[in-house]
């Protein structure tokens, strides 16, 4: 995610409307497989090397506690920075300005929930998974049941996302055209995915995230260095020129292009923006990535750094967006992608030189492996994250009722991977011309919904219950399926999943502002109306290790 959005095309159409770059590349298609392979090789070298140091549970869940809160910091932001942060949101910016550039900031500010509510009380309190946290002062088995069934659902709908974009992205960009060569790039992805969980584990996923991270750091910083050198560096000429190419004049600069036209839409926008900042701190594939560190101060370091990571890249965004809408047209824009999610990519070919020169196509090469590595690398977390869920959560504790060895726990964990990826390749392949972007609008939500609400409550609520802790992650996650499912996303408009079918009657494209309001009610009412008392000496225990640390992993 990260972040795709319901108002984001999401990665498909980030990469069905790659056709026409793909087409101004074709002399330069050799430098673009070279880029692609020597990502490949690079990776798969460091997840063998960190497989050779993987040895038992902790290692291959949480790469053995071993990395710092900056390797950490940068392995999150890697994680959050997904392709359609960097192509999503210029898009956004370049067709809508000042309503695009809030995705930024709302992504941003999703981190101060993160650090505030969720980093260092989750690191204290478990072990390996969501889990763990519910399951120390609840039933096991049904706590354990309902939260690896909701992180299993978050990811494979974030994962069908991005497998289904990076599959045709690459076919694209490397001239495959039949629709068994697009299934055939789907299946290489997945099968990339697998090798880099089931050999390397929490370590190989991390390393490759830190990389990730510094290649999507560095393509951003080159585009935003020679757009601001167009501007001679002054940022106003840059917006003044962007909004009077835009045909908008003024008006682009400030709100109500995209939001504010209607009740609806105004309605759409507090729903996404309350997915996207709650919904970050319940992801499954970022809640696992505090427990690589050895302490609560590395967790509370990590999140610091992905903050000034991730804050200095959406900081570019403005450069990336803007500088798209000042330096292209707006319908060339538009025809390449109706989202505007090639933007980046069609201006780092005009910053280069244009469309025919060998700068251009430079440029494009390594932006479109940069896009690549993205996907990889949220791929692998979130491959992990499920795998790890089933495997703690599902086998070890309510097939096996806590009596399986470490060594069986690794063992089910990478078969698991084995499954995830390959249902992951099936749906990516059958989803590759499909709008996905209620799916990855659905991950956000139920992760708001069902997730977030049930940790804060187990950590910060005395009387909560396993009944209320089911009814929250049942509940947020039915209720947010359901809406979407009738949404304007799936069927009713040219941009819905199904473009000929129209059953949909809940107007918003993202059912935050109801589900996620939803779960906290259903958690609370559950435990109200349960029979069973919570256990105040667990919650004694639970609050004193979450704060202090004391008796943590």
């Amino acid at each position: 995610m990260s972040p795709d959005t319901a108002a984001i095309s999401g990665p498909l159409h980030e990469a069905t409307g790659l056709t026409a770059l793909a087409t101004g590349a074709t002399e330069h298609r050799p430098l673009i497989i070279t880029l692609f392979g020597l990502f490949v090789v690079a990776t798969l070298i460091i997840t063998v090397w960190a497989g050779r140091q993987t040895k038992d549970a902790a290692d291959f869940y949480a790469g053995g506690r071993q990395f710092t809160g900056f390797q950490n910091g940068l392995a999150i932001s890697g994680d959050y920075m997904s392709a359609a942060s960097f192509l999503g949101i210029a898009g956004a910016i370049a067709l809508f300005g000042y309503d695009g550039f809030l995705y930024s900031i709302g992504f941003l500010v999703a981190w101060l929930v993160a650090l505030l509510l969720v980093a260092e009380p989750l690191r204290n309190s478990g072990r390996y998974t969501m889990g763990d946290v519910l399951a120390y002062r609840m039933r096991q088995r049904p706590v354990r049941t309902a939260a690896g069934t909701s992180t299993i659902v978050v990811s494979i709908f974030y994962l069908l996302a991005q497998m289904a974009g990076a599959g045709v992205l690459v076919s694209l960009l490397l001239g495959i055209t039949s629709d068994g060569g697009k299934v055939a790039i789907v299946a290489l992805v997945g099968l990339l995915m697998i090798v880099y969980v089931t050999i390397g584990g929490m370590k190989g996923t991390t390393w490759v995230q830190m990389v990730k991270a510094v290649l999507l750091i560095a393509g951003a910083l080159l585009i935003t260095f020679l757009v601001l050198l167009k501007f001679d560096f002054n940022i106003s000429d840059l917006l003044g020129k962007a909004a009077e190419n835009s045909g908008q004049g003024a008006k682009f600069l400030e709100p109500g292009m995209k939001y504010g036209k209607d009740a609806t839409t105004k309605l759409d926008f507090i729903s996404l923006g309350l997915a996207l900042v709650l919904g970050t701190a319940g992801l499954p594939h970022i809640l696992i990535r505090f427990y690589t560190v050895p302490t609560s101060k590395g967790a509370r370091k990590s999140v610091n750094w992905a903050i000034g990571i991730i804050g200095g890249f959406y900081l570019m965004t403005i450069a990336l967006g803007f500088g798209a809408a000042a330096l292209l047209n707006r319908d060339d824009i538009i025809k390449s992608n109706k989202a505007g999610n090639t933007a980046a990519p069609l201006l780092a070919q005009a910053v280069g030189g244009g469309a025919d020169s060998t700068g251009g196509a430079i440029l494009l090469a390594v932006i479109s492996a940069v896009a690549f590595a993205t996907i990889l690398a949220v791929v692998a977390g979130l491959t992990l994250a499920s795998s790890s869920s089933f495997a703690h959560d599902i086998y070890v504790n309510v097939i096996r009722r806590g009596e399986a060895t470490e060594k069986e726990e690794v063992r089910a964990a990478r078969w698991s991977t084995v499954v995830i990826g390959a249902v992951a390749i099936g749906l990516g392949a059958m989803a590759r011309d499909l709008n996905v972007a209620g799916l990855v609008a659905l991950a956000f939500a139920v992760a708001a919904s069902a997730n977030l609400p049930t940790i804060l409550y187990s950590l910060f609520w005395k009387r909560f219950t396993t009944r209320g802790a089911l009814w929250s992650i049942y509940g947020g996650l039915v209720s947010s399926v359901v809406l979407v499912l009738f949404s304007p996303v799936v069927s009713g408009k040219p941009t819905s999943m199904f473009k000929d079918a129209d059953f949909y009657w809940f107007p918003l494209e993202n059912p935050g502002l109801i589900s996620i309001p939803l779960g906290f009610l259903l958690g609370w009412l559950g435990t109200v109306l349960s029979k069973e008392e919570a256990d105040p000496q667990k919650f004694a225990e639970l609050e004193v290790r979450s704060l202090t640390g004391t008796g943590a992993h």
